[in-house]
């Protein structure tokens, strides 16, 4: 740009010494279709070298020649009436161009249409696109056409146009002379910013400035030039494998260039101007390929070459740029890893275990910390008995060759071994191999303890042998002197204390009896722990494993839990007896089963396998648990007579059903039977007291509603459940003519009375309750008892009371009963007065205002007795014995 602005002035001003010269425009009359080869013009160029021009045309469709000749290169229509393009001159102080204006004349298309018959052409309203060259150096204003609107020959008019270059973004690039229709550029435009300008043009009448004309768009189109050069559009970063062939492509580059798609502008080629000896370039596409095959990471792993990209595809007058691609070799595993020495030597103790023995270091030439690097060792030979190992260290790549298992000095003094170094990934573009090297190491001798002659032994030994018994002798050896002598011996664990060391010899005898069947032995042996002490206090270990032999010790045994046999009716039971002996086979199984010859001829006994035999019934046997006699006995004959204990009981899904059924009997079943009877006599005894009391006349007070103690029934909770038969109620005559004096019944096993009468009382959890009466017998129980008394209910098993009527002729006719009526009333009622005062506990089970609680109240009886439980149950009857049978069975039908 410098250059080419220092030509500009140079032309201005003739201060320079440049002599070549030339027409900046040139207007062409051409036909209305140019033929492809057709010379549109020539350039005249005077005084110029010829030699040193470079000329070139911008419309891709034209070509100039180096003599100055327009040729078409394709076929051209001239649109309008006018075609304009540039021819660029590149001089030696700079770029200048040509303007070549195409015209068609209108007259000669009338000519050539109308075989030459003139006619007169009116200038239409409608120019073709005007174009400007980009970046024009000037001078400034130039004036670029003059528009002429049709209206103009019949009208004084003005012009104005506006748009884009005008007062439009960018501004002032544009003027148009308002009375001639002059349009002007007046500064540079910069094509890739700018391309084209389209501007609205329109005509007015001076005197009444009507429009005179339509309105014109003005198409203003600029021109490329060369004035951008190519630019890389990636990053010239680029990896490939070491090691690879000739022609394998390495990468591509890439450019672009802002001057205008389809020109020579903007034909760019590629080129390296160094690293030739390694990558070449395609020239159109800019891949870049190897042109070797010894790239070697190893040796240098990045190479930096000058790529040139160049527009005008790649002419002289066209522009450039370079840049710096970096191309990285990728490793690949062509080095195994390698030694630093030919010979490792190492030393380790004897009896020594888990230590690091030695570090093995190795080089590798590829890339660090990559499958490439990373080394693998293996020990290939001299650890047949597995005494070392070799590990990697992850951070130093060095092998860690460790002692694992103790060296036996006096049997081993060298060991020799060979380890292989490898990587983890293969090796790859190499010939070479893996590589070993020989390790050897010696063992140094230590002062050791005693040694066993043999780590474990074992002695076969039969159960119950007598104590005393030699069972064999268990020593050790010094292992440098190979000799016993000073040695001693103990155990360090006996778990049944069943033998005895001798410590100065090694001897085992038995010490306890030793028992097969003991939790000591497992799977039939017995372990005991030595230690062996020498003269230095060194110690050794050992383990004797005594093998205990069976003998027959154990008879088979039945078991003592009862045998449930289910009862069918209309069929015989049978049951399953298994025995179990604890010696093996053939102090075992298989058994013999038996019945005794004195057997009650009830029950047979059949083998069903091995360990098991069949008890049948053979006789119809009331329900219950017998014990039948069964000889038992095993393979060797030795047994005895046992008792299976068999409970024939009803079943459900084989189960005995739950023993509250039972039909045993036991002291509590029996207790309860009696239970009534003491009742019974309770309650004579307490007739007799009242029959001897001292009579005297006594009044109840109506204390109304006694809150919930003493209940119009005369009970306060459920009683004991009495036989109506056991109760004998007395009669009392009446005539006919009187009406039922007592109305009553007991609920379930209670009782009903007609036409009598009887002493109302009732035990109620221990506490006794009664009505009392005054001389006015007939007032008094009509009124209370018919209102107090109506009716008293107690459901399942309590007193159920029909209420109490009494006719004044009942007591005329039995004064005897009013009399006794009248004497016990009285002493209760005073016995009622005294027992509220006294300190004891019958005070609390008088009456007292507690409020009524109703029917079903959850808290119970507040008697003396409420703390006592529930005395109801009867689940004692099942464990009653076997003699109360019959008797359960009778009580259970009634």
């Amino acid at each position: 740009m410098d250059k080419v602005l220092l030509f500009t002035l140079c032309v201005l001003f003739l201060s320079c010494v440049e002599s070549c010269t030339f027409l900046p425009v040139m207007d062409v009359n051409v036909s209305k279709t140019i033929n492809r080869g057709d010379q549109v013009a020539k350039v005249e160029f005077k005084d110029c070298d010829m030699n040193s021009l470079h000329l070139q045309s911008a419309d891709p469709d034209f070509t100039i020649t180096v003599n100055g000749e327009i040729i078409a290169l394709n076929p051209v229509a001239v649109g309008g009436t006018r075609r304009t393009f540039f021819v660029l001159v590149q001089l030696d102080v700079g770029l200048k161009s040509v303007k070549v204006n195409l015209m068609f004349s209108l007259l000669q298309e009338e000519q050539e249409t109308n075989k030459g018959i003139l006619k007169r052409f009116k200038r239409r309203w409608s120019p073709p696109p005007f174009n400007i060259l980009e970046n024009d150096l000037g001078p400034y204003p130039k004036d670029i056409e003059e528009i002429t609107s049709d209206s103009a020959a019949t009208h004084n008019v003005y012009y104005t146009f506006s748009g884009p270059g005008f007062d439009e973004h960018p501004v002032g690039v544009f003027t148009l002379h308002r009375e001639t229709g002059m349009l002007t550029v007046h500064k540079p435009v910069d094509r890739e910013e700018f391309p084209s300008f389209t501007l609205i043009t329109n005509v007015y009448d001076r005197r009444t400035h009507e429009k005179t004309d339509d309105a014109l768009p003005i198409i203003i189109i600029v021109d490329d030039v060369n004035d951008n050069a190519p630019t890389f559009s990636d990053s010239l970063q680029i990896t490939t494998l070491e090691q690879s062939n000739a022609g394998t492509v390495v990468g591509k580059v890439n450019a672009t260039d802002r001057d205008q798609e389809g020109t020579s502008h903007v034909k760019i080629r590629y080129t390296l101007l160094d690293g030739l000896d390694r990558f070449s370039i395609n020239s159109e596409t800019g891949v870049i390929t190897t042109v070797t095959n010894s790239l070697d990471r190893e040796v240098k792993d990045k190479y930096l070459v000058t790529v040139q990209i160049k527009d005008m595809d790649g002419a002289v007058n066209g522009l450039s740029n370079t840049g710096t691609a970096t191309i990285t070799l990728a490793d690949i595993n062509d080095n195994p890893p390698t030694f630093t020495k030919a010979l490792y030597e190492a030393n380790v103790k004897e009896n020594e275990v888990d230590k690091l023995v030695l570090r093995i270091p190795v080089e590798d030439k590829d890339l660090i910390n990559t499958p490439n690097w990373v080394s693998k060792f293996i020990i290939t030979k001299g650890n047949e008995n597995g005494h070392f190992r070799i590990d990697t260290d992850p951070k130093t790549n060095e092998g860690l060759l460790y002692l694992t298992k103790a060296i036996n000095y006096e049997k081993t003094q060298n060991v020799n071994l060979e380890i292989l170094a490898r990587n983890v990934a293969e090796l790859t573009g190499t010939s070479a191999k893996w590589q070993t090297v020989p390790v050897a190491v010696a063992v140094s001798n230590i002062d050791e303890g005693p040694e066993f002659t043999a780590p474990t032994i074992r002695f076969n030994v039969k159960e119950n042998t007598p104590n005393g018994t030699l069972i064999g002798s268990y020593t050790a050896v010094d292992p440098e002197t190979k000799s016993s002598q000073g040695i001693t011996y103990y155990k360090i664990s006996d778990p049944g204390s069943w033998i005895n060391v001798d410590k100065n010899t090694g001897e085992l005898r038995v010490a306890n009896t030793i028992d097969r069947e003991s939790h000591f032995v497992q799977d039939g042996t017995y372990n005991l722990t030595m230690k062996a002490v020498d003269a230095s206090s060194k110690t050794g270990t050992g383990t004797v494993i005594i093998v205990v032999e069976d003998v027959n010790d154990n008879m088979p045994k039945l078991p003592s839990s009862e045998l449930a046999l289910c009862e069918k009716e209309g069929q015989f039971g049978s049951v399953l007896v298994v025995a179990e002996d604890k010696d093996q086979s053939p102090f075992s199984s298989p058994f013999i089963f038996s019945l005794p010859p004195d057997h009650d001829g009830k029950w047979t006994v059949t083998k069903y396998n091995d360990t098991t035999a069949t008890l049948s019934q053979v006789k119809d046997l009331p329900t219950g648990i017998y014990e039948v006699p069964v000889d038992v006995k095993d393979l060797q004959g030795f047994g005895q007579k046992q008792v299976a204990k068999v409970r024939i009981c009803q079943c459900r899904e084989g189960v005995c059903l739950a023993k509250d059924t039972s039909s045993s009997l036991g002291p509590l079943a029996l207790l309860a039977m009696l239970l009534p009877l003491v009742l019974l006599l309770l309650l004579a005894l307490l007739l007799i007291f009242f029959c001897v009391t001292k009579k005297e006349k006594m009044e109840f007070e109506d204390v109304g509603d006694s809150g919930g103690i003493l209940l119009k029934s005369n009970t306060e909770a459920p009683g004991e459940e009495v036989d109506s038969s056991l109760i004998t109620v007395p009669t009392l005559g009446v005539d006919s003519g009187v009406k039922d004096s007592f109305k009553g019944s007991m609920g379930n096993t209670g009782w009903q009375g007609n036409k009598t009468s009887s002493i109302m009382g009732v035990m109620d959890n221990g506490i006794y309750k009664s009505g009392v009466v005054t001389n006015n017998v007939q007032d008094y129980y009509s009124t209370q008892y018919d209102n107090q008394y109506g009716t008293q209910q107690f459901n399942g098993g309590q007193f159920v009371g029909g209420g109490v009527d009494f006719d004044s002729r009942y007591f005329t006719q039995n004064s005897g009963f009013h009399h006794l009526w009248q004497t016990n009333g009285r002493y209760l009622q005073q016995k009622l007065v005294s027992l509220g005062t006294e300190d004891e506990r019958y005070a609390d089970d008088i009456i007292h205002s507690y409020k009524f609680e109703g029917v079903g109240s959850a808290a119970g009886s507040v008697g003396c007795c409420s703390n006592h439980g529930d005395s109801d149950n009867l689940d004692f009857l099942n464990t009653i014995g076997p003699k109360f049978k019959n008797l359960a069975e009778v009580c259970k039908k009634t």
